[in-house]
């Protein structure tokens, strides 16, 4: 492996350290907190915080106006669902069903706008929902679950909506509008739910969490400038093992076996069925397949 490759997995490794960090700090909110009230500390916050890089790139315009508003806006709808998920749900499981979110990129990007589908993919993501299914259980479901998977949705199609910006569009930009936009319809929410459980401790982990997700974010673009995406993509799946290890170590969560194997059904393929099968037709695919089913059933 290239020395640069392996600087550029490094760093996302790093990162997904402080990605990990930002779904911890809804974990520190105090037990009177309101997730729509923290919802909007922390856009604010957030706002506040880019600013400064926004104006330090001589206050970059977009013509995209309806775009962003639509990111936003869809942002914020998911970023609540999300936020009550990991109040109500241990780290891993909100994890571990959030990394669905690639699953349905591919799909809605095969759909929508038109990509390729392989077969590879066909597999992954029927292996990745199955594993949804089995951390579900869908005889003991769970409303905040489905939460989390309304918010991985809105993730997806945010990613997929963000191709339709210009490469030229400013990263600051598109952070500011992305927070910006979104408060009207936050303090929407705020109303709904009603402005409770503020504090200064809340104030603090909304600084926090807006501080590790800026981090990710940089750290991202480091990689990315280093590598290809293809070769540095596999430390993304670091985020759900820091997910775990923190739920262990700071809240006493942890995985039943039931669910370790529909977490591995959700992230290994995306891992394994592309190395497996590169270079290979639909009918070696078919032939490997049955050859290692075969196999396996004489044991």
């Amino acid at each position: 492996m290239k020395p640069a490759v392996m600087l550029a997995i490094a760093i996302l490794v790093i990162g997904n350290l402080f990605s990990a960090l930002y779904d911890v700090s809804v974990k520190w909110l105090p037990d009177d907190a309101n997730a729509a009230t923290f919802l909007l500390v922390r856009q604010l916050t957030a706002v506040l915080m880019i600013l400064p890089f926004w104006h330090y790139t001589n206050r970059p315009r977009t013509s995209h106006m309806k775009l962003h508003m639509f990111r936003a806006n869809l942002g914020a709808f998911g970023a609540l669902m999300l936020i009550m998920g990991l109040m109500s749900l241990p780290l891993a499981t909100v994890s571990s069903l959030f990394y669905s979110a690639p699953l349905m990129i591919m799909i809605l990007g095969g759909l929508y706008l038109k990509e390729k589908i392989s077969n590879v993919q066909i597999m992954a993501s029927i292996l990745g929902f199955i594993g949804i299914l089995i951390i579900l259980r869908p005889s003991e479901m769970n409303l905040f679950g489905l939460f989390v998977l309304v918010s991985a949705l809105t993730f997806a199609v945010n990613q997929l909506v963000l191709k339709k910006l210009p490469n030229s569009e400013s990263a600051s930009t598109t952070l500011m509008l992305y927070n910006l936009f979104s408060i009207p319809l936050v303090i929407l929410f705020v109303y709904l739910q009603g402005f409770s459980g503020f504090s200064w401790e809340l104030l603090a982990v909304a600084v926090a969490s807006n501080s590790f997700l800026l981090i990710y974010h940089w750290l991202c673009v480091l990689a990315y400038r280093r590598a290809k995406a293809s070769e540095v993509a596999i430390a993304e799946y670091t985020g759900l093992i820091f997910c775990v290890f923190f739920g262990w170590l700071w809240f006493g969560e942890w995985l039943d076996a039931l669910s370790w194997f529909g977490a591995g059904l959700i992230v290994l393929p995306s891992l394994l069925l592309p190395w497996l099968f590169s270079g290979v037709s639909k009918q070696q695919i078919t032939a490997r397949i049955s050859q290692y089913y075969l196999s396996h059933r004489k044991v």
